[in-house]
């Protein structure tokens, strides 16, 4: 069987055999221990090989502006020429002109290994054909201007799927040889008596030995690209936030930093080496490349191991880079061209940093698969939306858990990576169970922050209303107004770089969304600069004051089925793939679960998410997989009452119902510490952390735990269990499960919230709590004590007014009447009322205090009453 690999061109062979040389090493100098490259889901590798041919006419969407292109460049070009060029071009985004260095640099000193797979993508360039690529064939790649980056995956992708048959013939082949050479010595012990046999079995071994060497080399390499793809995409997009010049300078780096990019460069050299011998063996005649692996010329175990030795030298350089630069994004701002007032107004406009909210979804979701968005940049409507400078709007939507917020996540992954220095991409993602990023005022702090960020010059805009209103400015009752206006002057100021605004989930923007829209549809329609997207469940509201905005285009996810069927089905395979690492699946295995998923998805990825999420759970082991499987039943509301179900049959379901009703309730995200505050938890696992996380585990699925923070999986979940199901049919299971987690009615757990935070600040609030003994002390130069006295009662210090108006408004009033009967309230502000402003201060939400006395205010007057 082995020996038919052989049957090939031995004079092709012989001008092959000389040895590549082994992958460049970073040089050691001093780098910055960065965290492991997050789970980001499947790589480049899993995408369809139905992309290839890579023919002239695949459209490739260029991000950077939509002006036009500068010619290709001329192939007269020499490669210093090409090496210089990509150094100092300023049109492409910083991790693009580092990955076209470094390929030009690597073609400079492995010109054959280059040339070579040049030639392969020149024949894919040409024709799309997987046959063999000779030596005569030409390379026109000096003449190709194309993006080589993702032309080198679409050679992979379609390389591996070509090899897979092959791959599984020698992997089966290996198990077989394995175990004749497992007891290799027991059968020479047993035909030692007989020469002749023995002289055989010798031979027999010898070459088991040297044809398992094919076998090991192929596992080897296919492990070996799925690593170095991640670490490719992993650096990509580390560079771009690492290197990143907050003044948008253009100028060639010097000192630490350049320094930096140049061990990134010799990093991502060391990374394409591995890419493209790949490509040139996936595309090698077979006995070729059969004939190398049988003397291991092509030693892939090696060249990892020479990439992971590459990566720990360049993080401990990064680590001291990092240490160097020693500020915050905000600092880098301030130190290059910002006054100290400037630095107050950003510090004053900034609610949240959208970039960090972001990377919070994608981790929470389980990584970012690009599979599952890049169907959206072959949309008819995404690119006219891109290329029509008369249409300026692009409203995505679409079902909950159809995969909205990741397609946003993706488009803008692919605007940052286009993105010239000469362009602006700013975007907020609202969530309604977070009450700081749920408001149209939070979505154009968010906005405006990143632009400034970008742009520094259009914070004058910001300043002219600072200046004259100071912090108020963002937290009066006159913020929208001023914001909007602010807002509308940086869209029209005629210095503003081309703009791409990005707002997620309008539908979970609970406070002034139609103000939202109407500024939406009207600005979309006035700067020829500005693009939007925008993206929201299927509500007519919405599309109503969309609909004002003129040429606007839509994305309907109900209306591309085929797309987004094809976008599940490969996020199906790998959640699928990751459960048969874990569990250990067989084929067969593999396949039941597989087809379940696609038969019961409805293009659905939340569902597919909520069900692999259950089956990865350790009470489910490999043998009863199958059997557990049809106990997931199609559909969002169905699958969350399955899932209350399972809950409230466990030995702590009372315990889970506690949490859910407070995670239901609270206003904003809450820590495990402010869990056991607002919540009615036994004493025995209040402090220990671990237990706790272990308690919101239990609630199948419902919640999620990011740093210690208690997050629902999708608004659905927690709309599903306030009986508000997405659906009609699963209005009846919500309905039953708002009655299970609230028997008696939301005000009795806005009461207890209220009673608890009370009771806690009442114990933990003193003068001086961060013992600072300068009553004067700037808040914003304050350092938070380590343990923070104020962890447990971040929340409760915030919003235990709000709590106590739900409490005491509806059925329950006369029942829960706390400002007459037991004089709490009245209590508190008498003993703690100085404390709790000061603790207020330290939390930098004295604006919320002055709002929460005014609604206990208006409380007293609703409800005629008054403390005694």
């Amino acid at each position: 069987m082995a020996f038919g690999y052989l049957a090939c061109n031995w004079e092709e062979a012989a001008s092959h055999l000389a040895p590549n040389k082994h992958i460049p090493a970073t040089p050691s100098t001093s780098s910055l221990p960065l965290t492991a490259a997050p789970a980001t889901g499947s790589t480049d590798v899993e995408t369809s090989a139905s992309q290839l041919p890579l023919a002239p006419a695949t459209r490739s969407i260029n991000i950077e502006t939509s002006t036009p292109q500068p010619p290709a460049t001329p192939a007269t070009s020499s490669a210093d020429r090409e090496t210089s060029a990509g150094a100092n071009d300023t049109t492409t985004s910083l991790p693009a002109r580092l990955w076209k260095r470094a390929y030009n640099e690597l073609k400079q000193e492995e010109v054959k290994l280059v040339d070579a797979y040049e030639k392969i993508l020149s024949r894919q360039l040409q024709n799309g054909s997987n046959s063999m690529v000779l030596e005569s064939q030409p390379n026109i790649i000096a003449q190709n201007n194309s993006d080589r980056r993702r032309q080198m995956i679409q050679l992979i992708n379609p390389g591996l799927a070509k090899t897979e048959r092959e791959a599984k013939v020698k992997e089966s082949c290996g198990e077989v040889i394995d175990v004749v050479l497992s007891v290799k010595n027991i059968i020479s012990a047993a035909i030692q008596a007989v020469p002749q046999a023995a002289f055989a079995w010798t031979g027999i071994c010898i070459a088991l030995e040297i044809f398992i060497n094919p076998i090991k080399a192929t596992k080897a390499n296919r492990e070996g690209i799925d690593y170095v793809v991640k670490r490719m995409k992993w650096y990509w997009s580390l560079s771009n936030s690492l290197l990143k010049d907050p003044t948008n300078n253009i100028s060639k780096p010097s000192g630490m930093k350049g320094q930096l990019e140049n061990h990134i460069v010799s990093l991502y050299k060391a990374l394409l080496s591995y890419q493209i011998k790949s490509v040139c063996a996936y595309y090698r005649n077979p006995g070729l490349v059969f004939l190398r692996d049988m003397i291991t010329l092509d030693d892939w175990k090696a060249d990892l191991r020479a990439i992971q030795d590459a990566e720990k030298r360049f993080n401990t350089d990064a680590q001291t880079y990092t240490t160097w630069k020693g500020t915050s994004h905000l600092e880098q701002l301030v130190s290059y061209a910002m006054s100290e007032k400037d630095q107050k107004c950003l510090e004053h406009l900034h609610l949240t940093d959208p970039r960090d909210d972001k990377v919070r979804i994608e981790q929470t979701k389980g990584g970012l698969l690009q599979d599952s968005y890049r169907w959206v940049l072959n949309n008819a409507d995404f690119q006219q939306w891109h290329d029509d400078l008369q249409h300026r709007l692009l409203w995505i939507k679409g079902d909950p858990g159809k995969g909205k917020t990741m397609l946003l996540c993706g488009i803008i992954n692919e605007l940052d990576q286009g993105n010239a220095r000469h362009c602006n991409v700013a975007y907020f993602f609202c969530q309604a169970t977070d009450s700081r990023i749920n408001n149209a005022t939070a979505v154009l702090r968010g906005l405006i922050y990143l632009l400034i960020e970008q742009q520094p010059s259009v914070l004058s805009h910001v300043r002219k209303e600072y200046d004259r209103a100071g912090e108020n400015l963002f937290k009066d009752a006159n913020t929208w107004v001023a914001l909007s206006k602010i807002f509308t002057n940086i869209l029209q100021d005629s210095s503003l770089q081309t703009t791409y605004l990005i707002i997620d989930a309008l539908d979970e923007c609970v406070e002034d969304r139609s103000q939202l829209l109407d500024l939406i549809a009207q600005q979309s329609s006035s700067s020829s600069r500005v693009k939007w997207i925008v993206s929201s469940r299927n509500w007519p509201q919405i599309e109503e004051q969309l609909e004002i905005a003129t040429a606007n285009l839509k994305v309907s996810l109900e209306l591309n089925v085929e797309s987004v069927a094809a976008a599940v089905n490969a996020f199906i395979l790998h959640k699928v793939n990751q459960l048969e690492r874990l569990k250990k699946y067989n084929l067969t295995t593999k396949k039941v679960v597989q087809d379940y998923l696609r038969s019961n998805a409805q293009d659905t990825f939340l569902w597919v998410a909520l069900v692999c999420q259950a089956l990865a759970g350790p009470e489910f082991k490999k043998w009863n997989t199958e059997e557990i499987l049809r106990k997931f039943p199609p559909g969002l509301d169905a699958l969350y009452a399955r899932m209350k179900q399972n809950i409230s049959l466990s030995h702590h379901s009372d315990l889970c119902k506690r949490v859910l009703a407070v995670a239901a309730i609270v206003r904003r995200p809450i820590s495990l510490q402010e869990l056991t505050t607002l919540g009615e938890m036994p004493n025995i696992i209040c402090d220990d952390l671990e237990s706790l996380e272990e308690i919101i585990r239990l609630c199948d699925s419902f919640l999620t735990i990011r740093e210690r923070t208690i997050y629902f999986v999708h608004q659905s979940a927690k709309n599903f269990l306030l009986g508000n199901a997405s659906d009609k049919a699963g209005n009846q299971a919500s309905q039953e499960t708002f009655k299970w987690i609230f028997p008696s009615g939301k005000e009795d757990v806005n009461y207890t919230i209220f009673l608890k935070s009370l009771d806690a600040m009442s114990t933990t609030l003193r003068r001086d709590i961060y013992n600072l003994r300068a009553p004067g002390f700037p808040t914003n130069k304050v350092q938070v004590p380590d343990p923070d006295p104020l962890v447990t009662v971040r929340y409760s210090c915030v919003y235990w007014v709000d709590h106590l108006c739900d409490s005491v408004s509806g059925t329950n009033t006369k029942r829960h009447n706390p400002l007459r009967n037991e004089k709490v309230v009245h209590i508190f502000l008498e003993t703690k009322y100085l404390y709790w402003l000061e603790a207020l201060s330290l939390l930098q939400a004295m604006p919320a205090g002055v709002v929460a006395i005014r609604k206990l205010e208006g409380l007293l007057v609703s409800t005629s009453l008054t403390p005694h």
